[in-house]
């Protein structure tokens, strides 16, 4: 048995209806279809036909069909027409992201809030990593007179500040003049490297050897605390007004995985250049999303520096909407972050 031009026909309105309704579908109401064109009976026959090959499951007897994970999957790959996004979405998007600072993590926030609110969807926006950003300015602003605050500029924009011990007798001036050493030192250079260059300078230090210790120790937790870029989560609760998640055991384990960064992170890995990712159900291999998808997708800050993106929804998600968001949003997070305002 194959899957002919027939049934390629039902299973794209199936799927089209049950995305909208997440209600099982039945031979008649695919049958009142504009476009499908068969009758019922032919269309119950094609129906079970689809379900030998996987492709639709009946949750009950005597009920309609819904898609599996394989026609989700077949669904993407094969039947998935691209979208546009509204004007509405593009202005929701723009509301979010430039009313706030082109800095990077400001609009990683936002985006992740932007993200959830157009889709309806959760959101998971991960910073730019760290090592693929150079350093652009160092600066050492007294706090205390027992210590000071660190703070770093990168090329893409991202600030990462960090609270350092100062030893006594240590003034404003002295923090001045080694925060323009720092940025001599260091400035075009990856922050993974900043160990390394500053080892020779520490070495011919006469004075202030404890104050450079404090900013080395501080610069190798930065790189390592942002190997893998911070996340952040938009629209948490949104699924949880979807069908699919009313059952409350499994709501809960849901959320708790939104809280972990070690089970996320992974959701947000891109391999290969792929600018587009899509797993669906059973592919993520996490039993808590057994009935989700996620989308994720590349966005670039500067030339060679990338982070990502992805939206969690049901495996019923309206995926060629989710894909032109998430498209739309890469478009322009790099426009805003590369001064290129509309």
């Amino acid at each position: 048995m194959r899957l002919d031009d027939r049934k390629f026909l039902i299973l794209q309105a199936i799927i089209d209806d049950y995305i909208m309704t997440a209600v099982p579908v039945g031979s008649r109401t695919i049958s009142r279809k504009s476009g499908v064109g068969f009758s019922p009976a032919t269309i119950r026959n094609e129906m079970s036909d689809l379900e030998e090959l996987g492709y639709l499951d009946q949750p009950h007897t005597s009920a309609g069909r819904v898609p599996s994970a394989k026609a989700y999957r077949l669904y993407v790959d094969r039947l998935m027409k691209s979208v546009d996004v509204s004007e509405e979405e593009a202005g929701r998007i723009h509301d979010h992201l430039y009313r706030r600072t082109a800095q990077v993590e400001e609009v990683i926030r936002e985006a992740a809030q932007a993200l959830s609110d157009v889709t309806h969807y959760t959101a998971v926006v991960a910073a730019p990593r760290l090592d693929g950003m150079t350093v652009r300015r160092i600066q050492l602003v007294p706090v205390t007179e027992t210590s000071a605050l660190m703070i770093v500029v990168t090329s893409a924009g991202m600030v990462k500040d960090h609270v350092i011990p100062v030893p006594a007798g240590v003034e404003p001036d002295h923090l001045y003049a080694i925060s323009k050493m720092l940025t001599a030192q260091l400035a075009g250079h990856p922050l993974s490297n900043a160990r390394d260059l500053l080892i020779g300078v520490f070495a011919g230090l006469t004075e202030h050897k404890q104050l450079m210790g404090s900013v080395i120790r501080a610069l190798d937790q930065q790189a390592q605390e942002e190997g893998v870029g911070s996340l952040v989560v938009g629209g948490r609760s949104n699924l949880l007004s979807y069908p699919e998640y009313s059952d409350v055991e499994k709501a809960k384990n849901f959320l708790a995985v939104l809280e972990s960064r070690e089970k996320l992170a992974p959701l947000l890995s891109q391999t290969g250049g792929v600018e587009f990712a899509v797993r669906i159900g059973p592919e993520i291999n996490m039993p808590e999303f057994a009935d989700c998808s996620v989308v994720t997708a590349t966005y670039r800050v500067g030339n060679n520096t990338t982070g990502t993106m992805g939206i969690i929804g049901p495996t019923r998600m309206n995926y060629a909407r989710v894909v032109s968001v998430l498209n739309y949003m890469g478009r322009t997070i790099s426009d805003l972050l590369s001064g290129d305002k509309e």
